[in-house]
């Protein structure tokens, strides 16, 4: 089976809300993921995260903290994804690459329909918060 690595950002911002971002296209169009994308050969998920969101928002991030690395079999690939913890430090997130976006408190991250491996990091994410 194919295996592929990503890095997530999961952005909270001064008051405490998450952004979650929906997807625009391919098999997972409309459902919910933290955005981020593919470590490239020789990265960081540190460093592909931060470039990923430059990328996919036109804004700058900072890595506050390594959440979790997520393990997940799709049916047609094995997915490693590594996730951080980031605030951001310049710039205000524009839908480059997604449908849509929202800033969602932690008692509010159930009410999407998040991708399988995503959800996951939602669980991770409630039980650093202790929400």
């Amino acid at each position: 089976m194919k295996s592929v690595r990503v890095a997530a950002a999961v952005i909270v911002d001064g008051s405490g809300r998450i952004l979650a971002t929906e997807r625009s296209s391919g098999e997972f169009r409309h459902r919910w993921e933290f955005p981020g994308g593919k470590i490239e050969d020789g990265e960081s998920g540190e460093d592909a995260v931060v470039r990923e969101i430059e990328e996919e928002l036109g804004c700058h991030v900072a890595v506050e903290k390594r959440l979790a690395t997520v393990e997940y079999d799709y049916p047609s690939f094995h997915l490693s994804m590594e996730c951080f913890v980031c605030r951001i430090v310049s710039g205000i997130p524009s839908l480059l690459e997604h449908e849509a976006s929202v800033w969602l408190f932690p008692d509010a991250l159930d009410t999407l329909d998040w991708l399988p491996a995503d959800t996951l990091v939602v669980s991770s994410l409630k039980e650093f918060l202790g929400a």
